[in-house]
């Protein structure tokens, strides 16, 4: 595991430029680092040694030194994939997954993708042909991003190291702010930076002659197959997810595991007999604190249990520095929960196993009941359901509003994702003119688009592995992990998992009965049926809470009447916003964290001059000794 950067072309000081590059994302790769120059590239990385300890330093060459690879990620075949190749005239020289990569790439080129197991973001310079491909795995579980500045082409595992490019000017790209509103989170490609952009999962992009080239090479399509009995369904869980965590296990240091309160994390931890896991919690209300469940699961497993609970001082005092490893803003409130629970974990252990992805492939938001929910209503005729929203759109919130609402439309119009924050008439009331103000379904159509056919449950799946596991989930794992110096793994986001996820039938995923009902029971053979069935609660923060507080309700009070907040919004109306929350006449807390969140990002990076971690204007403080509870229970 390591961290990426580089860029084409000549530029002066170039040893400078890439050292300060590299050492903007050293926490990925403390280890070390290496460097290739030739005329045509810099290539830069840092390590964290995982696989091949002693040998396995970047950058790799292919044999006659034509190929030159930098590669961030672990691919899990890779020793299958190495007899292959030495069977076929190749020449290794270490016995790290990285070699593959450029052998592969030597025999097979671009099919190599589809041949590999894993999670992987990696970069790969011809000397002769004066080539650079850049590719990034299946789900987007390791990030790529890279602009074209005057002939140059730049890349990095993250923004922060493309912002230090020579001459590169950092313009806020506001439409992103646009889309944040409704999302949460930064939508793919496009970033918060003018000109930089994230490279699609399953994409890759060759520069060559001056000019870009991206194509996708997968796509992970559902095909539900009706005739699959529940006991085929459960069997094949089963078997492809012992599977998948055998390889995931594979390195040459101890690997733990997080636990939350949920079937995923549990059903992962099943295979840790004896190991360590780590779990985090907010305060005594079980609604935010899952470490007494953690505690009794992890005795009934014969776990060794660490667990911490974080304060609202750690919580509040670690923000900034929580937006600084994530790049772009992001609004889930649980990123700091994990931060807090990567920087306990790697004070043990290099490399943990965790439960994302298990939702999106197996169906386990609540929100996935929608469809069953709204089905009888919505056999009355289209006109009068609309003629119903009409009326009562504009009246004040009763029980019964929103059921009538959402259910004058088709899951194309009414859902953007998982998580949706601020409607477009709440976003025009609150942006500046200077914003962009557009309907967040501009960006879901082309994804609906290429799931028609499917059943309405399944393309909300489509729709939430697109875009809300790449922008949300997938990024804050990878920030907040690699922030520690610790390598995630995600064993349900295997491409032989997706395959039996992609056939199940609607029915084994949501019923009235449960979420991820298949799932569950594949589950409930090696965890206690109480963790199975468990209903699932997400990372639950008590931002709501905290919001009521007079201390917190000043810190974003202050935040939101500052210059910052002054170049985009009304501040009249996000005051209007916090106030009504305050005074407890109605839950605003996620909108009120959405755009707060961006406020505290956009201090660190438009408003510092080196866009560091600093101490802000409206947040004091910062994080306390963290301090744990650990022991075999």
């Amino acid at each position: 595991m390591c961290g990426l950067v580089g860029f084409t072309g000549e530029v002066i000081d170039r040893d400078v430029v890439i050292q300060k590059m590299m050492n903007r994302i050293i926490d990925r790769g403390p280890d070390s680092f290496g460097v290739y120059m030739d005329d045509g590239i810099t290539m830069g990385f840092r390590r964290l040694s995982i696989i091949d300890l002693d040998t396995g330093s970047q950058p790799i060459y292919n044999e006659d030194k034509n190929l030159v690879l930098m590669f961030n990620g672990e691919i899990y075949n890779y020793k299958q994939l190495r007899d292959i190749l030495i069977a076929d005239g190749h020449q290794f020289k270490t016995k790290t997954d990285s070699e593959v990569l450029v052998h592969g790439f030597e025999e097979w080129n671009t099919g190599l993708l589809n041949k590999l197991r894993g999670m992987f973001a990696f970069a790969i310079w011809n000397k002769k042909e004066q080539s650079l491909f850049l590719a990034r795995d299946f789900f987007g579980i390791k990030p790529m991003h890279y602009m074209v500045q005057d002939g140059h082409l730049v890349y990095a595992s993250e923004i922060k190291s493309i912002l230090d490019f020579p001459g590169f000017e950092k313009k806020l790209n506001r439409n992103a702010l646009n889309n944040y509103l409704s999302f949460e989170y930064p939508v793919p490609p496009e970033t918060f930076f003018e000109g930089v952009y994230s490279l699609p999962p399953a994409h890759y992009l060759w520069y060559r002659n001056g000019k870009v080239e991206v194509k996708r090479y997968w796509e992970p399509k559902f095909q539900p197959d009706d005739s699959m009995s529940e006991q085929d369904a459960v069997d094949e869980i089963d078997r492809v997810f012992e599977d998948s965590v055998a390889a995931h296990r594979i390195s040459d240091v101890e690997v733990g595991c997080f636990l939350s309160g949920g079937v995923d994390s549990s059903y992962v931890a099943s295979y840790f007999k004896g190991q360590k896991t780590f779990t985090v919690g907010f305060g005594r209300d079980e609604k935010y604190n899952e470490t007494s469940y953690a505690k009794d699961f992890s005795r009934e497993m014969n776990l060794e249990d660490h667990s911490h609970i974080i304060l609202p001082e750690e919580y509040w005092g670690s923000l900034r520095k929580v937006q600084y490893q994530m790049d772009q803003p992001v609004a889930d409130a649980s990123c700091v929960a994990l931060y807090f629970v990567s920087k306990m974990a790697s004070k043990y252990v290099k490399v943990v196993l965790s439960g994302e992805g298990a939702d999106e492939l197996f169906g386990g938001y609540n929100i996935y009941h929608e469809p069953d929910a709204l089905a009888g209503y919505q056999r009355l005729p289209e006109k009068l359901r609309k003629f119903f929203a009409c009326c009562v759109r504009n009246l004040p919130k009763f029980r019964g509003r929103g059921f009538l609402i959402r259910g004058s439309k088709t899951v194309e119009e009414r859902f953007i994702g998982n998580c949706s924050m601020i409607s477009t008439a709440e976003k025009r009331r609150l942006l500046k003119d200077s914003v962009p103000c557009t309907e967040p379904q501009l960006l879901t159509a082309p994804v609906y688009a290429r799931a028609q056919g499917l059943d309405d449950v399944t393309k909300m799946q489509y729709l939430d592995i697109n875009l809300w596991l790449v922008g949300d989930i997938l990024q804050k794992a990878d920030r907040m992990s690699m922030a520690n110096s610790l390598e995630l793994r995600v064993p349900f986001l295997d491409r032989r998992v997706f395959e039996v996820a992609s056939r199940l039938p609607r029915r084994l995923k949501v019923n009235r009965r449960n979420t991820k009902y298949a799932f569950r029971k594949a589950a409930e053979r090696h965890i206690p049926k109480f963790s199975a069935q468990k209903k699932k609660l997400g990372f639950p923060v008590p931002i709501r809470v905290w919001l009521r507080e007079e201390k917190y309700y000043n810190i974003v009070k202050q935040a939101f009447t500052s210059p910052e907040s002054e170049q985009f919004f009304h501040t009249e109306e996000l005051l209007s916003l916090l106030d009504a929350h305050y005074s407890g006449r109605c839950d605003n807390s996620r909108a009120v964290w959405t755009v707060f969140s961006f406020l505290i990002w956009y201090d660190i990076y438009f408003n510092s001059a080196s866009h560091e971690e600093g101490d802000m204007p409206y947040i004091s403080g910062g994080e306390k000794p963290v301090t744990e509870k650990s022991g075999r229970s």
